[in-house]
């Protein structure tokens, strides 16, 4: 997925962030299907760009709920303190063990495609 301007940018992050409020709690979801469920399969980076900045946003967005597909918590450097993205997810009940969520499957939550 190709990023024309700042304005297709952050209107790429809003879909991707309104995804992400969607998440259960004590759920997980990974950037390629949030990137999938927003239209854009291929824009999984992007995905983690968007995540990387949602703590700028005014309405609050579980970043900590986004993971790779494998179940890693890849983006746990762009948190405050070392395990702070851990100590979330595990606040919730899910297990994590050398930064990789336990029972993966069971926790894993698949957003539904927007439809327009």
């Amino acid at each position: 997925m190709t990023i024309q301007n700042d304005n297709n940018q952050e209107s790429f992050f809003e879909k991707v962030y309104e995804v992400a409020r969607q998440i259960p709690y004590g759920r997980v979801t990974s950037y390629g299907a949030i990137a999938r469920a927003v239209g854009a399969p291929g824009a999984a980076r992007m995905v983690g760009w968007a995540m990387n900045r949602a703590y700028e946003q005014k309405e609050y967005v579980p970043a900590h709920r986004v993971v790779n597909r494998k179940g890693l918590l890849t983006g746990k450097t762009h948190f405050p303190g070392e395990n702070t993205m851990q100590e979330l997810l595990e606040n919730e009940g899910i297990t994590v063990i050398n930064d990789q969520i336990q029972d993966f499957g069971k926790h894993f939550w698949e957003p539904r495609a927007q439809e327009d």
